[in-house]
Protein backbone atom coordinates (compact mmCIF):
# COMPACT_ATOMS: atom_id res chain seq x y z
CA UNK A 1 0.00 0.00 0.00
CA UNK A 2 2.96 2.57 0.48
CA UNK A 3 3.58 2.36 -2.86
CA UNK A 4 0.34 3.01 -4.25
CA UNK A 5 0.41 5.94 -1.70
CA UNK A 6 3.99 7.05 -2.97
CA UNK A 7 2.25 7.10 -6.59
CA UNK A 8 -0.99 8.69 -5.69
CA UNK A 9 1.65 11.53 -4.32
CA UNK A 10 3.03 12.22 -7.44
CA UNK A 11 -0.10 12.30 -9.33
CA UNK A 12 -1.17 14.97 -6.81
CA UNK A 13 2.26 16.87 -7.71
CA UNK A 14 2.06 17.01 -11.05
CA UNK A 15 -1.78 17.41 -11.45
CA UNK A 16 -0.60 20.85 -8.61
CA UNK A 17 2.22 21.71 -10.97
CA UNK A 18 0.17 21.22 -14.73
CA UNK A 19 -2.74 23.73 -12.71
CA UNK A 20 0.43 26.30 -11.92
CA UNK A 21 1.09 26.12 -15.68
CA UNK A 22 -2.28 26.47 -17.22
CA UNK A 23 -3.16 29.64 -15.46
CA UNK A 24 -3.28 32.33 -17.82
CA UNK A 25 0.02 33.90 -18.74
CA UNK A 26 2.06 31.75 -16.53
CA UNK A 27 5.53 32.55 -16.10
CA UNK A 28 7.95 30.95 -14.20
CA UNK A 29 12.02 30.47 -14.22
CA UNK A 30 11.85 33.79 -16.68
CA UNK A 31 9.90 32.07 -19.32
CA UNK A 32 5.80 32.50 -19.84
CA UNK A 33 3.95 29.90 -20.60
CA UNK A 34 0.87 30.37 -23.26
CA UNK A 35 -1.00 28.55 -25.54
CA UNK A 36 1.03 28.63 -29.38
CA UNK A 37 -2.00 29.61 -31.89
CA UNK A 38 -1.85 28.56 -35.09
CA UNK A 39 -2.42 30.62 -38.31
CA UNK A 40 -6.67 29.23 -38.04
CA UNK A 41 -7.27 30.44 -34.52
CA UNK A 42 -4.61 33.80 -34.56
CA UNK A 43 -4.99 34.92 -38.41
CA UNK A 44 -2.24 36.01 -40.18
CA UNK A 45 -0.84 35.61 -43.65
CA UNK A 46 -0.59 32.11 -45.28
CA UNK A 47 2.20 31.78 -48.95
CA UNK A 48 2.94 29.25 -51.06
CA UNK A 49 5.96 29.17 -52.77
CA UNK A 50 7.20 28.13 -56.03
CA UNK A 51 11.23 27.23 -56.00
CA UNK A 52 11.99 27.47 -60.11
CA UNK A 53 14.81 24.55 -60.38
CA UNK A 54 15.47 25.12 -63.82
CA UNK A 55 18.80 25.62 -63.44
CA UNK A 56 19.69 22.96 -60.69
CA UNK A 57 21.05 19.86 -61.73
CA UNK A 58 18.58 17.04 -60.44
CA UNK A 59 20.43 15.45 -57.93
CA UNK A 60 21.37 18.84 -55.87
CA UNK A 61 17.26 20.04 -55.93
CA UNK A 62 16.43 18.51 -52.43
CA UNK A 63 19.34 20.33 -51.07
CA UNK A 64 18.52 23.49 -52.96
CA UNK A 65 15.03 23.50 -51.76
CA UNK A 66 16.11 22.71 -48.02
CA UNK A 67 18.83 25.65 -48.67
CA UNK A 68 15.72 27.88 -49.84
CA UNK A 69 13.64 26.95 -46.89
CA UNK A 70 16.88 27.99 -45.02
CA UNK A 71 16.60 31.57 -46.39
CA UNK A 72 12.92 32.08 -45.83
CA UNK A 73 12.94 31.14 -42.66
CA UNK A 74 15.96 33.77 -41.50
CA UNK A 75 13.62 36.25 -43.48
CA UNK A 76 10.35 35.25 -41.61
CA UNK A 77 12.59 35.86 -38.79
CA UNK A 78 13.85 39.41 -39.57
CA UNK A 79 9.71 39.99 -40.21
CA UNK A 80 9.28 39.90 -36.91
CA UNK A 81 6.37 37.25 -36.43
CA UNK A 82 6.74 34.47 -33.34
CA UNK A 83 5.64 30.90 -34.17
CA UNK A 84 6.14 31.29 -38.03
CA UNK A 85 5.94 27.92 -39.81
CA UNK A 86 8.06 26.88 -43.02
CA UNK A 87 7.68 23.46 -44.70
CA UNK A 88 9.06 22.14 -48.03
CA UNK A 89 6.30 20.25 -50.57
CA UNK A 90 7.53 18.16 -53.22
CA UNK A 91 5.59 16.26 -55.78
CA UNK A 92 6.71 15.17 -59.54
CA UNK A 93 9.04 18.12 -60.69
CA UNK A 94 7.03 20.57 -58.21
CA UNK A 95 9.32 22.40 -55.54
CA UNK A 96 6.79 24.76 -53.39
CA UNK A 97 7.53 26.46 -49.66
CA UNK A 98 4.67 26.86 -47.21
CA UNK A 99 4.83 29.49 -45.23
CA UNK A 100 2.64 30.05 -42.24
CA UNK A 101 2.84 33.70 -40.62
CA UNK A 102 0.41 33.79 -37.38
CA UNK A 103 -0.22 37.32 -36.43
CA UNK A 104 1.06 39.25 -39.27
CA UNK A 105 -1.04 41.47 -41.57
CA UNK A 106 1.24 42.85 -43.92
CA UNK A 107 0.80 40.40 -46.38
CA UNK A 108 2.44 42.99 -49.32
CA UNK A 109 5.36 43.66 -47.22
CA UNK A 110 5.56 39.72 -46.60
CA UNK A 111 5.38 38.53 -50.45
CA UNK A 112 8.26 41.34 -51.38
CA UNK A 113 10.86 39.85 -48.75
CA UNK A 114 10.11 36.44 -48.96
CA UNK A 115 10.11 36.30 -52.92
CA UNK A 116 13.29 37.70 -53.00
CA UNK A 117 16.55 35.16 -54.48
CA UNK A 118 19.31 34.34 -52.00
CA UNK A 119 22.48 36.25 -52.31
CA UNK A 120 25.62 35.10 -50.72
CA UNK A 121 28.72 37.32 -50.77
CA UNK A 122 32.49 37.14 -48.28
CA UNK A 123 33.29 40.53 -47.54
CA UNK A 124 36.57 41.60 -46.00
CA UNK A 125 37.81 44.08 -43.14
CA UNK A 126 36.79 45.62 -40.35
CA UNK A 127 33.66 47.29 -41.78
CA UNK A 128 32.97 44.12 -44.19
CA UNK A 129 34.26 45.82 -47.58
CA UNK A 130 32.03 43.72 -50.45
CA UNK A 131 34.75 41.70 -52.40
CA UNK A 132 34.30 39.84 -55.93
CA UNK A 133 34.23 36.51 -54.58
CA UNK A 134 30.22 35.91 -54.36
CA UNK A 135 27.55 32.51 -54.08
CA UNK A 136 28.29 31.83 -57.64
CA UNK A 137 31.86 31.50 -57.03
CA UNK A 138 31.43 28.65 -54.39
CA UNK A 139 30.50 24.63 -55.22
CA UNK A 140 29.26 23.44 -52.04
CA UNK A 141 29.21 23.55 -48.48
CA UNK A 142 29.58 20.48 -46.65
CA UNK A 143 29.93 19.23 -42.96
CA UNK A 144 32.74 17.36 -42.33
CA UNK A 145 34.32 16.25 -38.84
CA UNK A 146 38.35 17.57 -37.73
CA UNK A 147 40.89 14.55 -38.26
CA UNK A 148 42.57 15.38 -35.49
CA UNK A 149 39.81 16.66 -32.55
CA UNK A 150 37.15 14.75 -34.22
CA UNK A 151 34.94 17.97 -33.93
CA UNK A 152 32.46 19.12 -36.89
CA UNK A 153 33.45 21.68 -39.07
CA UNK A 154 32.38 23.37 -42.01
CA UNK A 155 34.17 22.55 -45.33
CA UNK A 156 33.92 24.99 -48.64
CA UNK A 157 34.94 24.20 -52.39
CA UNK A 158 35.11 26.76 -54.64
CA UNK A 159 35.13 26.26 -58.92
CA UNK A 160 37.97 27.18 -60.78
CA UNK A 161 37.02 31.22 -60.69
CA UNK A 162 36.48 31.09 -56.90
CA UNK A 163 40.03 29.40 -56.18
CA UNK A 164 41.77 32.44 -57.81
CA UNK A 165 39.70 34.79 -56.02
CA UNK A 166 39.56 33.06 -52.50
CA UNK A 167 43.46 32.58 -53.19
CA UNK A 168 43.96 36.21 -53.68
CA UNK A 169 41.50 37.35 -50.52
CA UNK A 170 43.35 34.83 -48.06
CA UNK A 171 46.72 36.17 -49.01
CA UNK A 172 45.67 39.76 -48.05
CA UNK A 173 43.75 39.04 -45.33
CA UNK A 174 46.12 36.45 -43.14
CA UNK A 175 45.24 36.90 -39.63
CA UNK A 176 42.53 39.24 -40.13
CA UNK A 177 38.50 38.63 -40.27
CA UNK A 178 36.78 37.21 -44.29
CA UNK A 179 32.90 37.64 -43.41
CA UNK A 180 30.66 35.84 -45.58
CA UNK A 181 26.85 37.15 -45.71
CA UNK A 182 23.67 36.08 -46.77
CA UNK A 183 20.87 38.86 -47.58
CA UNK A 184 22.87 41.40 -46.27
CA UNK A 185 23.26 39.25 -42.88
CA UNK A 186 26.23 37.82 -42.06
CA UNK A 187 26.36 33.86 -41.74
CA UNK A 188 29.91 33.39 -40.33
CA UNK A 189 33.24 35.59 -39.67
CA UNK A 190 36.11 33.10 -39.51
CA UNK A 191 39.15 34.15 -39.13
CA UNK A 192 41.98 33.69 -42.04
CA UNK A 193 44.57 31.05 -40.85
CA UNK A 194 46.51 30.93 -43.87
CA UNK A 195 46.21 31.48 -47.69
CA UNK A 196 44.31 29.14 -49.19
CA UNK A 197 45.14 28.36 -52.78
CA UNK A 198 43.76 24.85 -53.88
CA UNK A 199 39.84 26.24 -53.45
CA UNK A 200 39.06 24.17 -50.64
CA UNK A 201 38.63 25.69 -47.45
CA UNK A 202 38.02 24.49 -43.39
CA UNK A 203 35.66 26.47 -40.68
CA UNK A 204 36.68 25.93 -37.34
CA UNK A 205 34.38 26.62 -34.21
CA UNK A 206 33.02 25.44 -31.55
CA UNK A 207 30.19 23.90 -33.72
CA UNK A 208 27.63 20.74 -32.47
CA UNK A 209 26.83 18.39 -35.58
CA UNK A 210 23.36 20.34 -35.71
CA UNK A 211 25.22 24.27 -36.25
CA UNK A 212 27.24 22.74 -38.43
CA UNK A 213 24.74 21.37 -40.74
CA UNK A 214 22.52 24.66 -40.87
CA UNK A 215 25.75 26.50 -41.53
CA UNK A 216 26.23 24.30 -44.55
CA UNK A 217 22.91 24.97 -45.41
CA UNK A 218 22.60 28.50 -45.23
CA UNK A 219 26.11 28.85 -47.26
CA UNK A 220 24.65 25.85 -50.30
CA UNK A 221 21.45 28.49 -50.75
CA UNK A 222 24.26 30.92 -51.81
CA UNK A 223 25.73 28.64 -53.84
CA UNK A 224 22.98 27.56 -55.54
CA UNK A 225 20.82 30.38 -55.62
CA UNK A 226 16.87 29.19 -56.50
CA UNK A 227 14.59 32.02 -57.95
CA UNK A 228 11.11 31.98 -55.72
CA UNK A 229 7.93 33.48 -56.42
CA UNK A 230 4.79 33.55 -55.19
CA UNK A 231 2.28 31.30 -56.54
CA UNK A 232 -0.95 31.43 -53.36
CA UNK A 233 -1.43 34.14 -50.66
CA UNK A 234 -3.92 34.93 -48.72
CA UNK A 235 -4.82 36.97 -45.45
CA UNK A 236 -6.48 34.53 -42.61
CA UNK A 237 -8.70 36.79 -40.00
CA UNK A 238 -8.54 36.56 -36.56
CA UNK A 239 -12.24 37.16 -35.77
CA UNK A 240 -12.96 33.96 -37.88
CA UNK A 241 -10.58 32.35 -35.94
CA UNK A 242 -11.69 32.73 -32.51
CA UNK A 243 -15.02 32.36 -33.25
CA UNK A 244 -14.20 29.10 -34.54
CA UNK A 245 -11.88 28.11 -31.50
CA UNK A 246 -15.10 29.43 -29.17
CA UNK A 247 -17.89 26.72 -31.09
CA UNK A 248 -15.19 23.90 -31.08
CA UNK A 249 -14.91 24.35 -27.33
CA UNK A 250 -18.42 24.59 -26.43
CA UNK A 251 -18.90 21.83 -28.19
CA UNK A 252 -16.31 19.96 -26.65
CA UNK A 253 -17.43 20.86 -22.73
CA UNK A 254 -20.54 20.07 -24.28
CA UNK A 255 -19.39 16.59 -25.45
CA UNK A 256 -17.28 15.99 -22.30
CA UNK A 257 -19.92 16.96 -19.97
CA UNK A 258 -22.19 14.22 -21.88
CA UNK A 259 -19.62 11.36 -21.00
CA UNK A 260 -18.86 12.50 -17.68
CA UNK A 261 -23.18 12.38 -17.00
CA UNK A 262 -23.07 8.65 -18.56
CA UNK A 263 -19.91 7.45 -16.78
CA UNK A 264 -21.83 8.46 -13.22
CA UNK A 265 -24.94 7.41 -13.84
CA UNK A 266 -23.44 4.21 -15.66
CA UNK A 267 -20.91 2.93 -13.26
CA UNK A 268 -21.93 4.81 -10.06
CA UNK A 269 -18.87 5.58 -7.47
CA UNK A 270 -16.41 4.01 -10.54
CA UNK A 271 -17.60 6.61 -12.76
CA UNK A 272 -17.34 9.62 -10.26
CA UNK A 273 -13.45 8.19 -10.35
CA UNK A 274 -13.32 8.04 -14.14
CA UNK A 275 -14.42 11.77 -13.95
CA UNK A 276 -11.62 12.71 -11.80
CA UNK A 277 -9.40 10.91 -14.01
CA UNK A 278 -10.45 12.62 -16.80
CA UNK A 279 -10.16 15.96 -15.45
CA UNK A 280 -6.77 15.41 -14.26
CA UNK A 281 -6.04 14.43 -18.01
CA UNK A 282 -7.43 17.38 -19.05
CA UNK A 283 -5.18 19.63 -17.35
CA UNK A 284 -1.67 17.51 -17.77
CA UNK A 285 -2.84 17.81 -21.61
CA UNK A 286 -2.78 21.66 -21.26
CA UNK A 287 0.45 21.47 -19.67
CA UNK A 288 2.44 19.70 -22.00
CA UNK A 289 0.86 21.75 -25.02
CA UNK A 290 2.42 24.65 -23.26
CA UNK A 291 5.58 23.04 -22.25
CA UNK A 292 6.30 21.68 -25.84
CA UNK A 293 4.77 23.62 -27.23
CA UNK A 294 2.51 22.78 -29.26
CA UNK A 295 0.94 24.25 -31.89
CA UNK A 296 -3.25 24.77 -31.46
CA UNK A 297 -5.09 24.48 -34.79
CA UNK A 298 -8.76 24.22 -35.50
CA UNK A 299 -7.93 20.32 -36.35
CA UNK A 300 -5.91 20.17 -33.58
CA UNK A 301 -8.50 20.49 -31.05
CA UNK A 302 -10.21 17.95 -32.93
CA UNK A 303 -7.42 15.40 -32.43
CA UNK A 304 -7.49 16.42 -28.59
CA UNK A 305 -11.39 15.76 -28.42
CA UNK A 306 -10.78 12.62 -30.26
CA UNK A 307 -8.41 11.46 -27.74
CA UNK A 308 -10.94 12.44 -24.43
CA UNK A 309 -13.21 9.76 -25.81
CA UNK A 310 -10.49 7.16 -26.18
CA UNK A 311 -9.27 8.56 -22.38
CA UNK A 312 -12.93 7.32 -21.28
CA UNK A 313 -12.92 4.35 -23.56
CA UNK A 314 -10.21 2.74 -21.62
CA UNK A 315 -11.90 2.71 -18.57
CA UNK A 316 -15.32 1.69 -19.91
CA UNK A 317 -13.04 -1.39 -20.86
CA UNK A 318 -11.99 -1.88 -16.98
CA UNK A 319 -15.19 -1.05 -15.48
CA UNK A 320 -17.06 -4.12 -17.70
CA UNK A 321 -14.49 -6.54 -16.94
CA UNK A 322 -14.46 -5.72 -13.96
CA UNK A 323 -18.31 -6.32 -13.29
CA UNK A 324 -17.74 -9.73 -15.03
CA UNK A 325 -15.12 -10.99 -12.36
CA UNK A 326 -17.15 -9.93 -9.73
CA UNK A 327 -19.98 -11.93 -11.56
CA UNK A 328 -17.73 -14.82 -10.96
CA UNK A 329 -17.67 -14.72 -7.80
CA UNK A 330 -14.16 -13.00 -7.04
CA UNK A 331 -13.81 -10.22 -4.46
CA UNK A 332 -13.89 -6.78 -5.14
CA UNK A 333 -10.30 -6.19 -4.60
CA UNK A 334 -8.95 -8.52 -6.69
CA UNK A 335 -12.09 -8.10 -9.77
CA UNK A 336 -10.40 -4.78 -9.89
CA UNK A 337 -6.65 -6.01 -9.78
CA UNK A 338 -7.97 -8.51 -12.60
CA UNK A 339 -10.27 -6.38 -14.57
CA UNK A 340 -7.18 -3.60 -15.17
CA UNK A 341 -4.55 -6.91 -15.80
CA UNK A 342 -7.43 -7.98 -18.59
CA UNK A 343 -8.86 -5.05 -20.31
CA UNK A 344 -4.79 -3.74 -20.73
CA UNK A 345 -4.45 -5.81 -24.15
CA UNK A 346 -7.69 -4.79 -25.49
CA UNK A 347 -6.71 -1.10 -24.60
CA UNK A 348 -3.25 -1.41 -26.10
CA UNK A 349 -3.82 -2.93 -29.33
CA UNK A 350 -6.85 -0.31 -29.77
CA UNK A 351 -4.44 2.66 -28.93
CA UNK A 352 -1.88 1.06 -31.06
CA UNK A 353 -3.53 1.23 -34.11
CA UNK A 354 -4.50 4.79 -33.74
CA UNK A 355 -0.53 5.30 -32.78
CA UNK A 356 0.10 3.75 -36.01
CA UNK A 357 -2.35 5.96 -37.97
CA UNK A 358 -1.38 8.92 -36.19
CA UNK A 359 2.03 8.90 -37.19
CA UNK A 360 1.37 8.63 -40.76
CA UNK A 361 -0.23 11.30 -40.76
CA UNK A 362 2.66 13.29 -38.78
CA UNK A 363 5.10 11.96 -41.62
CA UNK A 364 7.97 12.62 -39.22
CA UNK A 365 10.42 11.56 -41.81
CA UNK A 366 9.06 13.93 -44.19
CA UNK A 367 8.21 11.67 -47.16
CA UNK A 368 6.37 13.37 -49.83
CA UNK A 369 4.31 10.59 -51.11
CA UNK A 370 2.32 11.08 -47.53
CA UNK A 371 0.60 13.86 -45.90
CA UNK A 372 2.91 17.33 -45.69
CA UNK A 373 0.07 19.83 -44.46
CA UNK A 374 0.71 21.69 -41.53
CA UNK A 375 -3.07 20.94 -40.39
CA UNK A 376 -2.92 17.47 -40.94
CA UNK A 377 0.08 16.91 -39.14
CA UNK A 378 -1.25 19.41 -36.03
CA UNK A 379 -4.41 16.87 -35.95
CA UNK A 380 -2.03 14.03 -35.59
CA UNK A 381 0.38 15.61 -32.93
CA UNK A 382 -2.63 17.14 -30.91
CA UNK A 383 -3.91 12.81 -31.59
CA UNK A 384 -0.43 11.34 -30.38
CA UNK A 385 0.10 13.18 -27.33
CA UNK A 386 -4.07 12.42 -26.15
CA UNK A 387 -3.18 8.91 -26.62
CA UNK A 388 -0.45 8.84 -24.67
CA UNK A 389 -1.65 11.08 -21.87
CA UNK A 390 -5.03 8.71 -22.02
CA UNK A 391 -3.16 6.04 -21.21
CA UNK A 392 -1.68 7.44 -18.43
CA UNK A 393 -4.67 8.76 -16.90
CA UNK A 394 -7.03 5.59 -17.72
CA UNK A 395 -4.38 3.20 -16.44
CA UNK A 396 -2.11 4.32 -13.95
CA UNK A 397 -3.72 7.31 -12.70
CA UNK A 398 -7.59 5.80 -12.10
CA UNK A 399 -6.22 2.51 -11.25
CA UNK A 400 -4.32 4.63 -7.92
CA UNK A 401 -7.46 6.37 -7.34
CA UNK A 402 -9.60 3.71 -7.28
CA UNK A 403 -7.27 1.49 -4.96
CA UNK A 404 -7.29 4.32 -2.50
CA UNK A 405 -10.52 5.80 -2.76
CA UNK A 406 -12.83 3.08 -4.23
CA UNK A 407 -14.78 0.91 -1.62
CA UNK A 408 -17.62 -1.61 -2.58
CA UNK A 409 -20.36 -1.59 -3.77
CA UNK A 410 -23.13 -4.21 -4.55
CA UNK A 411 -23.07 -4.59 -7.96
CA UNK A 412 -25.82 -6.61 -10.03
Amino acid sequence: MGSVRRLLGLIIVLTLAAVVIDLPKAAYWGKTFEFKQGLDIAGGVHLVLQADMSQVAEEARAKALQGAAEVVRRRVDLFGVAEAAVQTAQFNDQYRLIVELPGADKINQAVNMLGQTASLSFREGEDFKPTNLTGKDLKRATVQFDQTTGKPVVGLEFNDTGKDLFAQLTKANVGKRLAIFLDELPVTIPVVQQEITDGNAIITGEFSVEEAKKLAVQLNAGALPVPIRVVEQRTVGATLGQESVRQSLKAGLLGVGVVAGFMMAAYGGLGVIAVVALTIYALLTGAIYKLIPVTLSLPGLAGLMLSVGMAVDSNILIFERFKEERRGGLSWQVAMERAFGRAWDAIRDANMATVMTGLILLNPLDWQWLPTSGLVRGFAVTLLLGIGMSLFTGVVVSRTLLRVFYRERRVK
